[in-house]
């Protein structure tokens, strides 16, 4: 029922800002959509239950990105936060296979500078300003995937293939270290004590997630680039 609620809320949540068009108002929205949620979660104690919830709420962030830029890719272009410029550069990559996806001296600071920025936010906030920040990157990914979609001879296939694995691992990992982080700011308002024995492991699960989305980036975005370019039919 509560994985049901994530969902709907969610949706609802994009329909309101597609409705709206204001862009800094969707990743908010987005958040009021599920925070409420991860809190009831860690007030209990479960931070396993928590990782779950966010789990799906990060599904279904991609999955309605994805969808809403393959049917409007020009709307999404504006409507999600640096939806263009990043589309862009991604259509660059898979086009030439020159860019920041291929070039681990600039894509390793970037994602590095996203995590230390977004655990900042987390530990400081409770996450209230960390998953707005994660629904900004998951927007314009999803955009991206969503755009090179409907410019493919392959829809589907692009769609799952556009979502590279090296991605996935790196939402997981964020996902476990925007719930686990929370979880002091949140305890103390709610005066729940922190499971800090499960909050390590998920740390460390996080850590070797992150490290493991740079090499497996650095190892095969060049083959994967090429497999993208056949698929999508340029």
């Amino acid at each position: 029922m509560t994985a049901a609620a994530i969902v709907g809320l969610t949706v609802s949540s994009y329909a309101i800002g597609w409705a709206i068009g204001w862009p800094p108002l969707v990743p908010v929205l987005n958040t009021l959509a599920s925070y409420p949620f991860m809190v009831a979660a860690i007030r209990r104690r479960d931070l396993r239950l928590a990782f779950g919830r966010m789990i799906v709420w990060a599904l279904t962030l991609g999955v309605c990105a994805t969808l809403l830029s393959y049917a409007q890719p020009l709307r999404t272009d504006t409507l999600f936060i640096r939806g263009e410029p990043y589309r862009v550069e991604m259509f660059t990559w898979v086009l030439t296979g020159r860019g920041a996806e291929s070039t681990p001296s600039l894509f390793i600071p970037q994602q590095l500078g996203h995590a230390a920025l977004f655990s900042v936010l987390a530990l400081a906030s409770g996450s209230a300003l960390a998953m707005p920040m994660g629904a900004v990157l998951m927007n314009y990914m999803g955009h991206y995937v969503g755009s090179l979609a409907a410019a493919s001879r392959r829809p589907a296939l692009t769609m799952i293939l556009a979502w590279v694995p090296w991605a996935v691992i790196r939402v997981v990992s964020f996902v476990a270290i925007g719930v686990v982080l929370a979880a002091p700011l949140a305890g103390r308002l709610t005066r729940t004590e922190t499971d800090w024995a499960t909050g390590r492991r998920m740390l460390a699960w996080a850590a070797a997630g992150l490290v493991a989305d740079i090499v497996l980036k650095a190892l095969a975005a060049p083959a994967w680039q090429r497999m993208l370019v056949r698929v999508v039919g340029w």
